[in-house]
């Protein structure tokens, strides 16, 4: 709207006119939602919260804040003209809602030592960066291609993920489009679809990279690979350390033993540091270094991370809960696997729950967030069970639980949707059940004929099927639990329903990357949606309307069905990992995941019904005191 301004002009007799001069009006202040999107369009380090303040964020590639505000009106009032390639950024970058977690509980003894620790994650930042082969990609941007900028921030890639654009030539960072080549490797060895088998095996050790010397291909470490980065990553470490204070001595020590890591190699000798805190005696978590093989195109080498974190301490109850009961879980996972496989003893620790306060490198997502992890993934401390977490600010504010109930009320039957839970802890317990599942089982080094499940069923399918392996085992141990008095029985239906949900949003993410890689949670689910359709524990009504009122079609979930369609399952999983059966690995995959299937119709309506709801995009804000 515009104001007029009355201007009143003097003639050179007595005699005076009136004119009318448009005025803009300055825009009307944009939404929180509107606001903090275009926070992101623009690229801007900025959030606004739900009591309306404006903070500064972390993980975005930045620009002045001073004006922000009047900046983000400006563009939510007059959008700019776009070509093919901005509306795809756009859109892509739609799909993740800004969701902040923000700490601000930091004791002031523990402010030096925490802001050496952030100054870590952007090393962290830069080292995953190389992996990927993005180091530098911002860089070739113009200053005012703001879009570009913030997918490889949010990305820490210039390839679009979301479910709607994955597949859209015009959506790329950068200005043209960049290909796909890993830093892990030289160009010239990723050439071909089944490039991986073709690298020697040395070439493959968790912490090294393949790397041209003198017109050969040779094992470089990661320490000297990236000896500038890893030095500094090093030096800022026992900066670290050297603040930490005085009741943090474990934690002293594994920030030493991890700088000494980044200049060795030597990542089990920091392990075994790290193995020896706990919630018990530390008031942190925190774990830095090479872990997670899934960014690897061959799912070989290991992902520089790092995830700060704050214990929160009522998970202890849960654990002394769940802790005398390890063994029989283990004995029912080895019933159900059978022959070749027998009964372990056992002796991992049960969950710890964290508050995250920041994650850096492979840890930061670009849409979503880990929720669960048990680390690391070799060596002594990882046979002797490893450490697992479980992430309990994840997904839990109320923006995202919102967000999830419409989602979920745009495919559910009203009584199914009706029984999912509002509150976290039914998911929060499998989450758990999940991480202990890791160690049960035919799992760790466990081997069939000598080898082990990733030479037996290659990377990506091993990856897939031990993920498979620990969600089925966590719906199967909590009806243990419940039949043994562990965990109320009344309960379990709005649990299972739980599950389901998580399964319809990790199909609604997709199977498989931009480049087709699989990826594991979207099969797994898509597994669990499958079985339980082609058993009959759910059903698809496609003349009923979904609890939303809006959709027709929408999925029922069958309480007494599901009980045997889980235990089916687990015991299917279960006997192919502890056989080595590769083939009934596949065909169980294929049987859920391919496409040109009735089911596969069905994970389209799934992925287009969620995509009206953009998926969480964290952002972190440590509030630091003074000292």
């Amino acid at each position: 709207m515009l104001r007029p301004l009355l201007l009143t002009l003097v003639g050179c007799a007595t005699q005076t006119t009136t004119a009318v001069v448009p005025v803009p009006e300055a825009p009307a202040p944009p939404s929180r939602q509107a606001f903090n999107q275009a926070a992101v369009e623009l690229n801007l380090p900025v959030f606004q919260t739900a009591d309306g303040q404006q903070v500064t964020v972390r993980n975005r590639l930045g620009g002045p804040t001073a004006d922000a505000a009047a900046r983000i009106a400006d563009h939510v009032a007059h959008p700019p003209t776009m070509d093919a390639r901005q509306h795809a950024l756009t859109a892509e970058l739609a799909q993740g809602r800004p969701t902040l977690i923000q700490t601000t509980d930091i004791r002031p003894e523990d402010a030096a030592m925490v802001r050496a620790l952030l100054d870590v994650g952007d090393i962290i930042e830069t080292l995953h960066a190389r992996q990927l082969g993005t180091a530098g990609l911002a860089d070739t941007l113009p200053p005012d291609d703001t879009l570009g900028r913030a997918l490889i921030a949010r990305t820490q890639g210039p390839w679009c993920e979301a479910p709607t654009t994955v597949d859209n030539p015009d959506c790329h960072a950068t200005l043209n489009p960049t290909p796909r080549i890993s830093g892990l490797y030289p160009p010239s060895v990723q050439q071909g679809e089944d490039w991986c088998s073709t690298v020697p095996r040395a070439a493959m050790d968790p912490f090294h990279v393949l790397a041209a010397q003198d017109g050969a291909l040779v094992a470089v470490p990661y320490s000297k690979h990236w000896a500038t980065d890893m030095g500094r990553a090093a030096a800022t470490l026992r900066k670290a350390a050297d603040a930490a204070p005085p009741d943090e001595p474990v934690l002293q020590a594994y920030l030493r033993a991890a700088a000494d890591a980044f200049e060795s190699n030597d990542w089990f000798a920091a392990d075994a540091a790290w193995a020896a805190m706990s919630q018990d005696n530390s008031r942190w978590y925190l774990r830095v270094g090479p872990d997670e093989t899934y960014f690897d195109p061959c799912s070989e080498h290991a992902g520089f991370h790092m995830v700060l974190a704050k214990v929160n301490p009522s998970g202890l109850a849960l654990q002394q809960r769940l802790s005398p009961l390890k063994q029989d879980l283990e004995h029912t996972v080895a019933q159900l696997a059978g022959p070749p496989y027998a009964e372990r003893t056992v002796g991992f620790d049960l969950p710890e729950f964290i508050n995250i306060v920041l994650n850096a490198g492979d840890a930061r997502k670009g849409i979503g967030a880990t929720i669960g992890q048990s680390l690391p993934n070799w060596g002594p401390v990882a046979d002797a069970g490893g450490r697992t977490v479980a992430m309990t600010n994840i997904g839990n504010d109320p923006d995202s639980v919102a967000s999830l109930e419409r989602a979920l009320g745009s495919v559910m039957c009203s009584a199914t949707h009706t029984a999912w839970p509002r509150d976290p802890e039914p998911l929060l317990f499998s989450t758990i059940l999940h991480e202990a599942a890791h160690n049960l089982g035919p799992s760790g080094d466990y081997t069939v004929d000598g080898k082990k499940d990733t030479e037996v069923f290659g990377g990506p399918l091993a990856n897939m099927l031990e993920e498979l392996k620990a969600e089925t085992a966590a719906m199967s141990l909590r009806l243990w639990l419940a039949d043994h008095g562990h965990y109320d029985p009344d309960e379990q239906f709005r649990s299972q329903v739980a599950d389901i949900g998580w399964a319809l949003g990790n199909i609604a993410g997709g199977l498989v990357d931009g480049a087709g890689n699989p990826l594991p949670y979207g099969q797994l689910a898509a597994v669990h949606v499958g079985h339980w359709l082609s058993t009959g524990a759910m059903s698809w009504h496609p003349e009923i309307l979904a609890a939303n009122g809006q959709d027709m079609g929408c999925f029922e979930a069958h309480r007494d069905a599901l009980p045997g369609a889980i235990q089916d399952l687990a015991q299917q999983v279960f006997q192919i990992k502890a056989q080595g059966n590769k083939a009934a690995a596949e065909a169980l995959r294929d049987r859920h995941v391919s496409e040109g299937t009735d089911y596969a119709e069905l994970r389209a309506i799934i992925a287009k019904r969620f995509s009206r709801e953009p998926k969480n995009s964290y952002l972190y804000r440590v509030e630091l005191p003074e000292g």
